[in-house]
């Protein structure tokens, strides 16, 4: 293997060179260095799965040089919790990791300090397990609800995405542990995610897909970031100079390392001299290449020392650097705490007519085969490996004091059991980066739950969706199947002959069709996905213990079509030939020998900055649950909305009050809304800051304080290539949904001009949406 070359090199300089890195000589490793070396440390250690990472089921390394006290590093996935096999050859103990929720469930807890402690508990799992960096948060923006990694990711909204994640990055590297942002940029779909263009304005590029980045490094700091598969605008996102180089380190300052996602870009000099200062997990060929460019001057001297210098710093930060002592036991009693109840603050209650919180002792009917089987996560490398447990639905309402109907329950295990053995003849998979076969729904006649519904006080239908790595989904995964819209319609009819309730749980992985069955049923959670102790979490929702105070960060379209982006997407890709290369270990050979392909080989943004609620509210377009919305047990008032200016800072503030009768938590969102620009359309509205109040008890109050830098309140002009604050007046929106505004202030902001750099323009024309 390559690290194994390398080190003879090392072997023979060990004579000459006594230098020792530290923080303080790290130029003066540089010049010590030979090439070799050089060469190698700004590639990985190669695609070993065993051989080449520290412990079985973690990501890969970097490259270690004994002679100049240079360690490898060692990372691993996921934005779940660390990614790492729980058992190792020849050795007793369990190195189990918690199961934490989805980001898109973590996005809608709208709390900062959620992010943080998320974040902080991956990182401490990381670093007691003897390793130096997480490949996460992952952060690219929900561009279509049917992205097979939207579970991975944290909103429709670049300011929500980019807020959420840098909290979580402070969490990460509050333990020592470098966090790595990824995958940038404007890696919106996982059909041939490697050789896929995303053809994007400057406008949208700016405004949408890398904000929610901008802002992670700004506020975050992250010690690494990650450039992604796709190509933006004809160029591969880990060979782009203008990505890497002037937006990324010139324009917002960032200081740290770049690497590539695993096996990404086709030309490595391209790359270093991109400034993607490490190749991961690091190939023969590449570095064949680097030796013989850097020999013939292709690869300059200065580019190379200044990739290997960034490198070297990040190495110093290290816990390996600093040879750190790792315990093996991280406290994975807490962090199962903290994924209790931050699960829980972030399902969001769609519906409720006078339904939930259900009595204490309920006796409950679990319909629907992901009740007896709920989904803590999604697929793929963003998933941890094997967690500790799952605790079921059944599972979390007992321990609630509620009672599950067992006759329904036996039928189900005993069909559940039946459609296991008739998907997987030969037993589960091991590993797939692809979501596992569904069940069929259970047919029942009308007497079967009619008689349930005797026995019973309340149903609960789950609705399941999972989703992952490497295949996006298909509009029948956003439809309700066939068999689930019979279930809903047969349950509800009998339940409400019988004046009883029905509940409706969406463990789901990103956005389904709600639009032509939610008024059949009662209420309806959005669970999403919560980890080790969803059934917990979903439980203390149901029972009331918590308070539902989540709200949506992606909006809930009534159809597949409605959305602009909905046009440009692979909807329904059935044909193995698109999805040849979506493989990591792929490659883009099918793409080479056809015609480029629309949705596949590139996508057109045409609907450009109109993306989620930008694109509903500015069109007018009804929803059937809008971005931001969520629904409580009690009721909050706003008084006392006020705004003053200090210095370059807007500042509102307002009194939240609990008008209601039980304890619980609100989200205060700030929207913006621009005056009429003479050159750019605008969208209606835009978030711009949001906060969480702390738990209030009936009566009581809390002032609520949201910021808006002015700078923030700029449009991205092409022409000018510079971000402009059109002066006029702004209007200030405290809301509690995208489409519900509690106050508004008005203010006459004085107009601004910052140019930047005229890069990553488009190569084609694209047909883009205009109001």
């Amino acid at each position: 293997m390559i690290c194994a070359v390398a080190l003879l090199f090392g072997h023979g300089a060990t004579a000459v060179a006594q230098t020792r890195l530290r923080p303080d000589n790290i130029d003066q490793v540089v010049r010590e260095m030979t090439l070799e070396e050089k060469c190698h440390l700004v590639l990985g250690c190669g695609m070993g799965f065993g051989r080449d990472v520290k412990f079985p089921g973690t990501a890969g390394s970097s490259y270690a040089i004994p002679r100049l006290g240079i360690p490898s590093t060692y990372c691993a996935d996921s934005n779940q919790g660390l990614r790492m096999s729980a058992h190792r050859d020849f050795d007793s103990r369990d190195y189990f990791c918690t199961d934490y929720m989805t980001s898109i469930a973590l996005a809608s807890t709208w709390d900062k300090k959620a992010a943080f402690t998320v974040g902080k508990g991956i990182g401490n799992e990381t670093k007691e397990y003897g390793l130096d960096w997480i490949l996460a948060p992952s952060m690219n923006l929900m561009r279509n609800v049917l992205c097979g990694r939207n579970h991975e990711y944290y909103s429709e909204d670049p300011y929500l995405s980019g807020t959420m994640a840098a909290y979580c990055v402070k969490g990460i590297q509050s333990e020592g542990t470098a966090a790595c942002v990824k995958h940038f940029a404007a890696n919106s779909q996982e059909t041939n995610r490697n050789a896929n263009d995303s053809r994007v304005s400057q406008r949208a590029l700016r405004e949408l897909y890398l904000r929610g980045f901008e802002l992670a490094v700004r506020i975050g700091n992250p010690w690494t970031v990650m450039t992604a598969y796709n190509s933006i605008n004809g160029k591969a996102t880990c060979e782009d100079v203008d990505l890497t180089e002037t937006i990324l380190r010139k324009e917002w300052g960032f200081d740290g390392l770049v690497v590539s996602d695993w096996n990404a870009g086709k030309d490595a000099t391209l790359s270093m001299l991109a400034g993607n200062d490490m190749l991961q997990p690091g190939q023969e060929r590449q570095f064949n290449q680097l030796m013989e460019d850097a020999k013939r001057g292709r690869l300059p001297m200065e580019v190379l020392d200044r990739n290997v210098r960034r490198v070297l710093q990040f190495v110093v930060k290290s816990h390996s650097f600093a040879e750190y002592p790792y315990s093996n036991e991280p406290d994975l009693k807490q962090h199962a705490l903290d994924d209790r109840v931050i699960g829980a603050e972030g399902m969001v209650l769609l519906e409720n007519k006078a339904t939930l919180p259900l009595a204490p002792g309920s006796r409950v009917a679990l319909f629907g085969c992901t009740s007896y089987e709920i989904i803590p996560g999604g697929t793929g490398f963003g998933g941890t490996m094997v967690g500790r447990y799952t605790v079921s639905l059944v599972e979390g309402l007992r321990n609630a004091g509620m009672n599950v109907y067992k006759p329904l329950l036996d039928q189900y295990k005993q069909h559940v059991a039946a459609e296991q053995k008739r998907l997987y003849p030969n037993g589960l998979p091991p590993f797939s980066l692809r979501p596992l076969n569904r069940a069929e729904e259970m047919d029942m006649t009308d007497r079967q739950v009619a008689e349930t519904a005797a026995n019973t006080d309340v149903a609960v239908i789950t609705i399941g969706r999972k989703s992952g790595e490497a295949a996006d989904r298909t509009q029948d995964e956003f439809n309700l199947y066939e068999k689930e819209q019979t279930m809903i319609k047969q349950v509800s009819e009998v339940y409400r002959q019988a004046g009883k309730k029905v509940v409706v749980l969406l463990n789901v992985c990103s956005p389904v069709e709600t639009a032509s069955w939610k008024n059949l049923v009662d209420a309806i959670v959005c669970t999403w996905q919560s980890g080790e102790q969803v059934g917990n979490s979903i439980a203390d929702v149901l029972s009331g213990q918590v308070n539902p105070s989540g709200r949506l960060p992606v909006t809930f379209q009534n159809k597949y079509g409605d959305a602009a982006s909905d046009r440009n997407f692979p909807s329904d890709v059935k044909d193995t030939k698109d999805l040849a290369t979506m493989y990591m270990w792929g490659g883009d050979k099918q793409s080479a020998k056809r015609e480029p392909k629309a949705n596949i080989d590139f996508t057109d943004y045409d609907e450009d900055i109109y993306v989620g609620y930008r694109y509903f509210d500015s069109f007018n377009k009804p929803v059937s649950y809008p971005f931001g919305y969520g629904l409580s047990y009690t009721t909050f008032a706003y008084e006392n909305a006020k705004m003053t200016r200090k210095g370059a800072e807007y500042v509102v503030t307002v009194d939240v009050v609990n008008t209601g009768s039980r304890a619980g938590r609100n989200v205060v969102e700030l929207f913006v809304a621009a005056p009429k620009g003479k050159l750019l359309n605008k969208p209606s509205k835009e978030l711009k800051d949001y906060a969480k109040t702390e738990l209030l008890q009936p009566g009581q109050r809390e002032t609520v304080e949201l910021m808006v830098e002015v700078r923030d309140l700029a449009s991205f002009n092409e022409k000018a290539s510079a971000w402009v604050v059109d002066a006029g007046t702004y209007r200030f929106m405290l809301a509690s949904s995208s489409s519900h505004v509690e106050k508004t202030l008005s203010v006459k902001v004085d107009g601004m001009k910052t140019k930047v750099d005229n890069v990553m323009k488009p190569t084609v024309k694209l047909h883009l949406l205009r109001r």
